[in-house]
């Protein structure tokens, strides 16, 4: 049975194009203009789908919430403080936003963070996806089982047996497709700490579920860990996205921007052509040529008289492939030429005939 997961309008299987998801995040800061504007970037740069996070500050994380991010890139010490930031959108302004992405032609996501969020959010979006952070939450992941929808859920920070109780959780709770995806929770992830063979592993261990990668590393021009991702069998890629990766604070530093994403999209054609679609190793059409021509055939040293009896001295290997092939030294050692051969002749069969060891022994 394949592998595989409903993504918006796209069948995603283990062979596929990656489906590439564009964190806004809160990057919009708590503009609908800049949202919006942060959409169609995500959208003229090759993304799938354009995430937001939807989040209560106050229904999030308690006063007392110490930071787990850089402090260097982004200086808030409290994830109240920072998180209470940007949390002004409403189910309206989330509502505003699905409809702009239909326009654009785009998935609109939003990561919910609380039981509201997974309700407003239900009717505006094809899939859910869940923050690592909320892998051990048993009742809100009940929640969004209930709805039914496909979920891709981040691993970071996990243990095997803490993604086997959230898959278990999702499962019982009427969810019937799951993606797993690699992730590391550093803000951002030093390359060191990336550690993409995990996907190489996930796959092993979830052989039958769709795997992915959600990125916090600083991008590169190549957008090097990206494309390792999708090299290591990652066919869900989730970025930050902004449109200034200068600008200080919240999840810019590490998100890619237009250029960055367009990059990664280019390539993932060139890698898709690269790798082609079977993988039963076998000659394709355009070696054939080279079959015939690259190969080697057996080849007279000298002329030989008819009748005499092949033996080693009396051949080599030459290309092309076109004669009796190399393969068959030890078959034609001992043949019969049934006519005479001039020197360099390349052999075929019709020149040879097998021989009975009374007549071998005649001639030696």
């Amino acid at each position: 049975m394949q592998v595989s997961i409903h993504l918006g309008s796209r069948l995603i299987t283990k062979k596929s194009k990656p489906y590439i998801i564009a964190e806004i995040g809160v990057n919009h800061e708590g503009s609908l203009t800049k949202a919006k504007e942060l959409i169609r970037l995500a959208k003229e740069g090759g993304a799938d789908a354009a995430k937001f996070q939807s989040y209560k500050a106050s229904k999030l994380a308690a006063k007392e919430s110490p930071s787990y991010w850089d402090t260097n890139l982004e200086p808030t010490t409290s994830q109240h403080k920072l998180f209470q930031k940007y949390d002004s959108f409403n189910s309206e302004d989330y509502l505003e936003l699905s409809n702009y992405c239909k326009k654009e032609g785009i998935d609109f996501l939003s990561t919910p963070f609380d039981d509201d969020a997974i309700d407003f959010l239900d009717p505006l979006m094809p899939f859910f996806k869940i923050a690592s952070a909320d892998l051990t939450n048993i009742e809100f992941l009940r929640r969004v089982g209930r709805k039914s929808k496909p979920v891709v859920i981040s691993t970071g920070a996990s243990t095997l047996r803490e993604i086997d109780s959230a898959i278990e959780e999702l499962v019982k709770s009427g969810c019937k497709e799951i993606a797993l995806l690699h992730c590391i929770l550093n803000y951002p992830t030093d390359n060191h700490n990336a550690h993409i063979r995990m996907i190489e592993g996930l796959k092993k261990v979830y052989p039958e579920k769709i795997i992915g990668y959600s990125d916090h590393t600083l991008p590169d021009e190549n957008m090097t860990s990206l494309t390792s991702a999708y090299l290591m069998g990652a066919v869900i890629i989730e970025k930050h996205f902004t449109d200034d990766k200068a600008k200080r604070g919240n999840d810019h530093y590490h998100a890619m921007d237009i250029k960055d994403l367009n990059n990664f999209v280019n390539s993932v054609s060139k890698i898709d052509i690269l790798l082609g679609e079977d993988s039963y190793k076998q000659p394709i059409d355009s070696e054939q040529i080279s079959r015939k021509n690259a190969r080697r055939s057996l080849v007279t040293i000298e002329s030989l008289p008819i009748n005499h009896i092949i033996s080693e001295k009396d051949i080599t290997y030459k290309r092309p492939g076109t004669g009796i092939g190399a393969e068959h030294w030890d078959r034609v050692i001992g043949m019969k030429t049934v006519k005479s051969l001039d020197s360099d002749h390349i052999l075929q069969w019709m020149d040879l005939v097998q021989v009975n060891d009374n007549q071998a022994n005649a001639q030696n």
